[in-house]
């Protein structure tokens, strides 16, 4: 099975500050027993493994089972079936992300200046996204939902909060959905695999539209 990951619907926001930023998981996940979450770890460590070795669509539940070394049925029982698996496999990268921007070293994470921040985000974005660029391919297939996604919600409103601290020029919420688009998964895997750019290339470009909405560009 291929098929698009089915995407949480994102709260409805108001204007965003350091307030508003929390981890924002895809859907409700109802708190573990220790041993429970310690096999749930388990399970999405070696679904992670096999997606990086594989492709995520060459992954069945019986591949994770037995890399886990348990049954079939617990992989069932964990996450339900295999969208609800790629499911909780993606909201596990983004949390770690988000985790990162939070409280992650400077200066993607507190302590450095808005604008340094910015920059650092774009990267982080792009690289994570590319390492697991299967899963985010999956889940991002249409646009305009992944858009309405609780991480997607969570991006923004981190891009919109920096770009205010940073006094950036222009409209900020349309800025922010600008400069989302730059790092969509869809776009980023196009220009690295078609016309076979570098994902250095890709951070450059970054840096340097940051740059020109926070004022810093020199030319």
């Amino acid at each position: 099975m291929n098929e698009p990951l089915p995407l949480s619907p994102a709260p409805q926001r108001g204007s965003v500050g350091p307030t508003d930023l929390a981890l924002v998981p895809l859907g409700e996940v109802a708190p573990l027993r220790a041993d429970a979450a310690r096999n749930r770890a388990r399970l999405l460590e070696v679904a992670a493994r096999l997606a990086a070795e594989r492709g995520i669509a060459n992954v069945t539940m019986e591949d994770i089972a037995v890399g886990a070394g348990v049954g079939k049925g617990t992989v069932f029982r964990r996450f339900g079936d295999r969208a609800g698996l790629l499911v909780e496999l993606l909201s596990h990268q983004e949390q770690q992300l988000q985790t990162l921007f939070l409280s992650g070293p400077p200066p993607v994470g507190p302590g450095a200046p808005a604008a340094e921040r910015l920059r650092a985000f774009g990267s982080a974005v792009m690289r994570h996204e590319h390492a697991h660029r299967e899963l985010y391919l999956a889940a991002h297939a249409e646009p305009g939902r992944s858009r309405t996604s609780p991480p997607f919600q969570f991006r923004l409103a981190h891009v919109s909060m920096l770009l205010r601290e940073a006094r950036a020029d222009g409209d900020v919420d349309l800025v922010a959905y600008t400069l989302l688009g730059y790092v969509e998964t869809a776009l980023v895997d196009h220009l690295l695999t078609r016309p076979g750019m570098s994902l250095s290339r890709l951070e450059v470009g970054w840096y340097d539209l940051v740059d020109r909405f926070t004022g810093r560009c020199t030319g």
